[in-house]
């Protein structure tokens, strides 16, 4: 078991950052006597989850959607499928959108490429 200061370092985010999480009813950690949180392996790999689905830029509101429907157990695993399905759609629409502008500066390049050839 881990304090939310060891995990706090372990995944690197701040406390209020995992209290915030906690409050969102993302992340569910365990009280112990003292009520003080516990977090288990499980717990920190959840949370390390949570922290990839916000690097693919997944809204918050997208990821506590989430977190619900895992509570609710493997009879939501389409449902869990769909928001992913959603996230790498817009993830390849992003990329796509980059590549056009690779494109355009690299169309830019050879412009000024040939104007240089011309100079000289």
């Amino acid at each position: 078991m881990y304090k939310i200061s060891e995990v706090s370092k372990l995944v690197d985010l701040t406390i209020p950052t995992l209290r915030y999480y906690e409050e969102l009813g993302m992340i569910q950690p365990k009280r112990n006597k003292n009520g003080y949180r516990e977090f288990s392996e499980q717990d920190l790999e959840w949370i390390q989850f949570i922290i990839r689905l916000k690097q693919t830029g997944m809204e918050l509101s997208e990821i506590q959607k989430y977190a619900r429907l895992r509570d609710l157990g493997d009879q939501t695993i389409e449902a869990r499928m769909a928001l992913l399905d959603a996230q790498e759609e817009l993830l390849l629409s992003k990329k796509l959108e980059i590549e056009k502008h690779i494109h355009f500066l690299k169309e830019k390049q050879l412009v000024y490429q040939n104007m240089l050839r011309k100079r000289n």
